[in-house]
């Protein structure tokens, strides 16, 4: 049975927090629903809250009852045929489960680079990394001309990653402002504990399973905010499966997926 709760927070991401604590479910768990948004006030004053309602559980499928048949007059008794053996039904087979993604192979990087673009990644993220009590170990690789792959290595990276990526976000976007201000730019990539390879295939498995309620439902559904990286996936994961289809709405850091049914590529 679908159920729900209406949430409070200074932020929708808050009050979204709240209600995944209070339930004890995971995001991919629930449908969000924004009721109010958030409002500062000025000075403090005439600020509100925002207003959320999370629904969680099992959708009800409609209940179809059957009519009753009409009675038919009663016909005169034939003598019973001699019974036959009974067949033995033959058991159903059981019905295909869809196996879970098998984890993306690990990418041979090749070896490390230390030309001049890689000392300074490695320059600028020694001094950042020391400012936040870091031991991580920094390796960069070059997978391609003018893209570069940096990875952190060590123990408890939980904090670098931050929630849902932000801080590995903000780390790898200062990181390329640092290194390409003084010209030829190149494209940073930056990962730590696998965690962008983890996230992708999170992305992917949530991707699919709204679009089978979209298409079983026929009712569009708006995912969380998410960086322009992680639409890309959304999308990607989406483009070629039938009777859906996706397009961002919104402005950054909340702009969201819509996963929508689409008649036409049924």
């Amino acid at each position: 049975m679908r159920q729900y709760i209406d949430v409070t927070g200074k932020t929708e991401d808050e009050a979204i927090s709240k209600a995944l604590e209070q339930l004890g479910l995971d995001r991919d768990d629930v449908s969000v629903e924004i009721l109010e948004r958030a409002k500062s006030g000025f000075l403090g004053l005439g600020s509100c809250p925002a207003k959320v309602r999370v629904s969680y559980g099992e959708e009800e499928e409609p209940v179809v009852i059957p009519a009753a048949p009409e009675k038919k007059p009663e016909q005169p008794k034939k003598p019973a045929p001699e019974k036959r053996p009974e067949r033995k039904p033959k058991p159903e087979k059981p019905e295909k489960v869809e196996k879970a993604p098998k984890a993306a192979p690990v990418q041979d990087l090749g070896e490390e680079v230390d030309d001049e673009k890689a000392q300074a990644i490695r320059k600028f993220l020694t001094g950042l990394l020391a400012q936040m009590e870091s031991e991580a170990v920094i390796k960069v690789y070059q997978p391609e001309k003018g893209r570069y792959k940096v990875i952190l290595e060590g123990q408890n990276l939980g904090a670098l990653i931050g929630r849902r990526g932000e801080t590995l976000d903000a780390i790898q976007q200062l990181t390329s402002y640092s290194v390409n201000r003084t010209g030829g730019r190149v494209r940073i990539q930056l990962d730590a504990e696998g965690y962008r390879e983890k996230r992708e295939q999170s992305l992917q498995h949530l991707a699919r399973k709204v679009a089978a309620k979209v298409v079983k439902y026929r009712r569009s559904v708006t995912l969380e905010p998410m960086n322009a990286y992680e639409r890309h996936v959304i999308h990607t994961a989406l483009q070629d499966v039938p009777g859906v289809t996706t397009y961002s709405t919104g402005v950054d850091p909340n702009r969201r997926v819509i996963v929508a049914y689409d008649r036409d590529k049924k």
